[in-house]
């Protein structure tokens, strides 16, 4: 070790000369460490906008398929979060020195802000004097603008509704205006915070008790019984609207049909309800009719339950293979029989699991034993996945046309697909998986091939298992439903938000509307507050203003 000098200055000298070495250092390390997270960053971003380019190319192959996604985007946010935290450290650490550069990370251009939100200018002062020569006589070249997006925090305030009284001089008769029509009795909470709280609960999965909660934070005190009762009261004001969007649903030619579990409060424990959709959408094939949702809510999975819902269609069902649908499809069923088309994403799921080669690629990295890959059911899922190639070329298209392409390009397909099925089944055992997969559709094949002459037909029932996407999440929130009768509630105003979702406007905004309007809305014209009905007269007079 080279000896410390003696003088107290040349030791100062080299103590400051180590405190730059090591500033300089880390400020290195740190610009390092900022490079390799921005490139992470950038690499999960690639890899989170590939997935999903391939899952609208390529479609869902499977429900795992959108936990990963979910899974990626969520990597993705941390390491955001992590480059830009790195990229700061790197900063405040070059400013110590004068030769390390900061890192700045390459970030993509930024949108306008929308042009509908209100914008607010705070000048700042320009010079009253030349700041070079100290002359007052100045002259403004232009201004530079840097639009910052904040968010005020919400506010609260009462409305007070005051109805002057009059008398007459001549007859002493007292007068008065009357009192205007409130969706809730004595108009104790206005339509905007009604349409808060419904949508926080069925739209946004938040209990009412957490939204009490909050509500008490920001110094309004609301109880829960008051805020459970103003749900019942608004949900039964809104039943002649779900009502109209019901017989619209159930007026299509064409129905998507699903339903999924919702865990319901019983004595001790929780049984197992089921909520059932059924989806108009008639977009697939070029048709005009908006699309529309409707749900219902049942203790259990009889297949009475869509026997009942569907007491007054004939036409076109678009499900699974449960067998509570059956009585639907029976000849002598009264006004018709339903005509059943099968979900083709349900018969290819199996053989996929089967031939999964990124699962099984995935277990041996984890030094796990691979899953064993069928090559029949791989090869399934490539005779498939070529049908489904068809399909999204035509989605859109007429009826129709849609019907032209699958005579002339899936049925060829079909045909080969079938005669190969029953050529591999014939050689394989009752219990193989491949078989049992091969099963489910050759014992259904005639509801599986309906679309080849029915343009109006969709390979996949993918429209209602959107519609209860909502449900799966939120069952994570609430738990439960209190009762059958906060199912049925549940279900009433699932179908009015999805609806309005469909329809691509804001429920809640649509909502708080409806219910500012519905009170003095004479029955017959109802119908003006359907969604598309509202959204069609909110863009006309957006546009007359």
């Amino acid at each position: 070790m080279d000896r410390l000098p003696d003088d107290l200055e040349t030791l100062r000298a080299a103590a400051v000369a180590a405190l730059a070495r090591a500033d300089l250092a880390e400020a290195e390390a740190a610009r390092l460490v900022a490079q390799a997270s921005a490139a992470e960053a950038e690499l999960l971003a690639l890899r989170l906008e590939n997935a999903k380019l391939r899952r609208e190319l390529y479609g869902q192959r499977s429900e795992r398929t959108a936990r990963l996604q979910d899974q990626l985007e969520l990597e993705f946010e941390e390491a955001e979060a992590t480059a830009s935290q790195d990229e700061l450290a790197a900063e405040l650490a070059s400013a110590k020195t004068t030769t390390v550069q900061a890192f700045t990370r390459k970030r993509p251009a930024r949108k306008p802000f929308p042009e509908h939100l209100p914008r607010e200018r705070v000048v700042v002062p320009g010079p009253t004097a030349c700041p070079c020569c100290g002359s007052q006589k100045l002259c403004k070249l232009g201004e530079t603008v840097t639009e910052t997006l904040e968010s005020i925090p919400r506010q609260w305030k009462v409305i007070q509704t005051v109805r002057e009284k009059f008398t007459c001089r001549d007859c002493e008769k007292i007068s008065q205006p009357p009192a205007p029509f409130h969706v809730i009795p004595r108009g104790l909470y206005g339509p905007s915070l009604l349409a808060m709280i419904l949508f926080e609960k069925f739209g946004q999965h938040q209990p009412l008790n957490r939204q009490c909660e909050r509500f008490a934070r920001e110094g309004v005190e609301i109880s829960l019984s008051t805020a459970a009762d103003v749900v019942g009261t608004v949900v039964g004001v809104l039943k002649p609207l779900h009502d109209l969007i019901e017989a619209h649903v159930l007026a299509a030619e064409r129905l998507h049909g699903d339903d999924t579990t919702v865990p319901v409060l019983a004595k001790g424990k929780t049984d197992t309800g089921r909520i059932w959709t059924y989806v108009r959408d008639d977009r697939p094939f070029g048709g005009e009719a908006p699309p529309g949702a409707v749900y219902y809510y049942s203790r259990d999975r009889r297949g009475e339950h869509p026997v009942k819902h569907l007491s007054s269609y004939a036409g076109i069902l678009q499900a699974d293979a449960y067998g509570g649908y059956n009585a639907l499809y029976e000849a002598g069923r009264s006004p018709g029989p339903i005509s059943a088309a099968l979900c083709w994403v349900h018969a290819r799921r199996p053989f996929f699991v089967l031939a999964d080669i990124e699962a099984s690629a995935r277990r041996t990295a984890q030094g796990k034993t691979p899953a064993v890959i069928a090559p029949l059911a791989l090869e399934a899922v490539r005779r498939i996945d070529a049908l489904f190639e068809i399909e999204r070329a035509i989605n859109g298209r007429t009826a129709e046309e849609r019907k032209a392409v699958r005579q002339e390009l899936s049925a060829p397909l079909v045909a080969e697909l079938e005669v190969w099925m029953r050529e591999q089944r014939a050689k394989l055992a009752r219990g193989n998986d491949v078989a049992k997969a091969m099963d489910y559709m050759l014992k259904r094949w005639a509801a599986f091939t309906r679309f080849l002459n029915d343009g109006r037909i969709c390979l996949s029932n993918n429209a209602a298992e959107r519609a209860l996407r909502g449900i799966a999440l939120g069952r994570k929130s609430w738990l439960f439903c209190g009762s059958d009768r906060g199912g049925e509630r549940a279900a009433l105003m699932y179908g009015l938000i999805v609806t309005a979702k469909m329809n691509d406007i804001d429920p809640q905004a649509w909502l708080a509307d409806v219910l500012a309007r519905i009170a003095d809305l004479p029955q017959n014209r109802l119908p003006e507050l359907l969604p598309w009905n509202w959204k069609a007269a909110a863009a006309a007079h957006k546009k007359a203003a």
